[in-house]
C-alpha cells in the first residue's frame, strides 16, 4: 500500500484489534484510484468517538457532534469518524440530527457523489455499494442515490459538484445536471463563506472553463454574489485558460475585469473575501485601467505599481490579447532589475536631508521633492548619489525648470 495510506494503517489496525471496523474513505481512495496527488487520508470506522479518544493517547475533538476525531498518528493528524447516517435536513444545510451506526454500508449511502462513496480497507481492497469505480472510469459525477434529494439535503453540493467538473474534468450526469437546474434558488440558503470556498476553487481547477460554461447552463450563477445580472460577461469567461492565472488575486482580478465591475470594492466585500485580498485584487484593476497594452509600461509606471501587482496585472493583460504571459512578465522583471531604486526608501536623500539644504520647516514640499527626485532617479537623469542630487536639486529648484 503506497503512502500517506501506508502510514495510517496503524491507525486502522488499532481499531480492528480492538474489535471494530475501519476503512479508508472519501476524496483520497477517489483521488488515488485517479492516480492525483493525495491529500487528507480519512478513516471511517464503527468505533464511537469516545472508544477512539479512548485507544489513542494523542486525539483531538474536532467535531464530536458529527463523530470526529483527530488521531496523532506519527506526528500527522488523521480524521477518524464513525459510521452514522444523518436525519432531516433543516434549512437546506445541515440534518436535524446524525446517527452513529455499526455499518459501513449505511455510512457511504450518506455522502455526495459516487467516487466519494468508496472505502478501501487494509488489504488495499475497495468497498463500492454505489458504483463509483465506474462513475470515474467514465468521468461522470453522479449521485448517491436520487439527485434531488442529495441536493436537497445540502445545496452547497450544487456548488461541489460544478468544483468537481473543474478539478477533474468530468462530466455530470443527465439526472446530475437536471436536479442542479431544478434547484438552484435552494442556494439561496448556504452561507456567503460556504460558496465562495468552492467557487474559489472551481476557478482554480484545469477545466474551469467547463464549470463556468455549466455555471451558466444549469442559472446556478443567478445565485452567486453579484452575479444575477452578469450572464453575458460569465458566457465569455468559457474562452479563456484559467490555468494561466496562478493566484487568487489574479483570479479574482480576471473575473472582475472581464464582468465590467463599477463597484469591484463591494463585488469583492459580498463573497466575504479577507480585506488584504481585496486590497490586492483593487491595485492589480487600477493598474488595468492604466495598462492597455505592453507599450504602455514605463520606468515611472512599473516603480509605482511595484512588481508582485505589476504582473499580476501582466498575467491578466497577456490572458485576455492572447500573448505570451511568461515572456511578458519575464520582460517587467528585467526592467524592474534595471531600476536604480526599487522603492523610496532606498533613496540616498530624505526629508531632513531637504529640509537642511534648504533652511525651509518641514510641509507638504517634502513629497513634492522627494518625488520630483524619485523620478530623476528612476529615468537616470541623475545618479542615486546624495552629492549629486545636491548638486543637482538646488539649482533645479531655484531655476523652477520643468525638465529638471
Amino acid at each position: 500500500m503506497k503512502e500517506p495510506f501506508q502510514t495510517a494503517l496503524g491507525i486502522i489496525r488499532t481499531l480492528q484489534q480492538h474489535g471494530h471496523e475501519a476503512y479508508f474513505v472519501g476524496g483520497a481512495v477517489r483521488d488515488l484510484l485517479l492516480n492525483r496527488p493525495i491529500g487528507d487520508v480519512d478513516i471511517a470506522t464503527s468505533a464511537l468517538p469516545e472508544e477512539v479518544m479512548r485507544l489513542f493517547p494523542k486525539t483531538i475533538a474536532v467535531g464530536l457532534e458529527h463523530g470526529t476525531v483527530a488521531v496523532i498518528h506519527e506526528g500527522t493528524p488523521y480524521e477518524v469518524t464513525t459510521f452514522r447516517t444523518e436525519g432531516k435536513y433543516e434549512d437546506y444545510r445541515r440534518p436535524e440530527s446524525v446517527t452513529f451506526v455499526r455499518s459501513l454500508y449505511e455510512d457511504l449511502q450518506r455522502r455526495d457523489f459516487t467516487m466519494n462513496a468508496i472505502a478501501m480497507d487494509e488489504h488495499g481492497q475497495l468497498i463500492d455499494p454505489f458504483h463509483g469505480q465506474e462513475a470515474i472510469s467514465k468521468r461522470i459525477i453522479r449521485t448517491v442515490g436520487n439527485a434531488k434529494e442529495r441536493f436537497s439535503e445540502d445545496a452547497l453540493r450544487m456548488m461541489r459538484a460544478l468544483r468537481f467538473v473543474s478539478q477533474l474534468g468530468f462530466q455530470l450526469s443527465e439526472e446530475t445536471k437536471q436536479a442542479i437546474i431544478e434547484h438552484t434558488s435552494l442556494l439561496a440558503h448556504i452561507s456567503v463563506e460556504r460558496i465562495t470556498i468552492e467557487f474559489e476553487k472551481l476557478m482554480e481547477g484545469p477545466f474551469a472553463q467547463q464549470a463556468f460554461s455549466l455555471l451558466v447552463e444549469t442559472q446556478l450563477f443567478l445565485y452567486l454574489p453579484g452575479l444575477r445580472a452578469k450572464e453575458a460577461e460569465l458566457r465569455t469567461l468559457i474562452d479563456y485558460d484559467w490555468t494561466a492565472l496562478s493566484s487568487r488575486g489574479q483570479r479574482w482580478g480576471f473575473l472582475c475585469y472581464m464582468l465590467h465591475l463599477s463597484d469591484a470594492h463591494s463585488f469583492l466585500r459580498a463573497w466575504k473575501l479577507p480585506n488584504r485580498l481585496i486590497k490586492e485584487v483593487e491595485a492589480i484593476l487600477h493598474i488595468m485601467n492604466i495598462i492597455q497594452s505592453y507599450a504602455d509600461w514605463t520606468k515611472e509606471r512599473l516603480y509605482e505599481f511595484g512588481i508582485e501587482h505589476s504582473c499580476a496585472a501582466e498575467a491578466i493583460r497577456s490572458l485576455i490579447s492572447g500573448e505570451s504571459i511568461l515572456e511578458n512578465q519575464n520582460r517587467l522583471q528585467q526592467l524592474f532589475a534595471s531600476l536604480p531604486i526599487k522603492e523610496r526608501k532606498e533613496l540616498a536623500i530624505n526629508g531632513k536631508d531637504l529640509i537642511e539644504w534648504y533652511k525651509r520647516p518641514s510641509g507638504p514640499w517634502i513629497a513634492d521633492m522627494l518625488a520630483m527626485v524619485e523620478r530623476a532617479v528612476i529615468n537616470g537623469v541623475i545618479d542615486n548619489k546624495k552629492e549629486q542630487i545636491k548638486e543637482w536639486l538646488i539649482p533645479c529648484n531655484q531655476k523652477h525648470e520643468k525638465n529638471c
